[in-house]
């Protein structure tokens, strides 16, 4: 009978670096950061996320180390850290394009806040579910 406590991998999935996995850990660790900031400071969430140093070194972090994750699955957590950022950043760029015309009619306003608040909440969630799934050693959808 398995015991419940260890983590669910296939039998055939390579082992992963332990130097990897604290890596990945950084990479949370750094969203986590900007998501902090963006709480804590004048900055937005969705701007601390997008523009803040922390998220964009993450980023670039992501992309140096992402074929040494090939076929396993931490290349899951990359693939969902680096769609996480740009999904943001596509997201906030549309908001942006439909909120500001409609600002003349004042609809705009209200629509701009809440598109951010919803794309903050949706950063937070992208951010604590991925650091969730890396403790337990699980791959993230995708």
């Amino acid at each position: 009978m398995p015991d419940s406590a260890t983590p669910p991998m296939a039998a055939d999935a390579p082992r992963v670096d332990e130097a990897l996995v604290t890596y990945t850990n950084v990479i949370y660790g750094l969203h986590s950061l900007a998501v902090l900031i963006g709480l804590t400071t004048f900055h937005t969430i969705v701007g601390s996320f997008i523009w803040g140093l922390p998220s964009i070194i993450a980023v670039i972090m992501n992309y140096a180390r992402r074929p040494a994750t090939h076929g396993t699955y931490l290349e899951s957590h990359f693939r969902w850290q680096i769609r996480t950022f740009w999904y943001a950043v596509l997201w906030s760029v549309v908001i942006w394009a439909v909120s500001v015309p409609l600002m003349l009619i004042l609809i705009g306003i209200p629509l701009f806040i809440l598109g951010h608040f919803a794309l903050a909440i949706w950063i937070i969630y992208r951010v604590a579910r991925g650091w969730t799934s890396l403790r337990d050693q699980r791959p993230m959808y995708v």
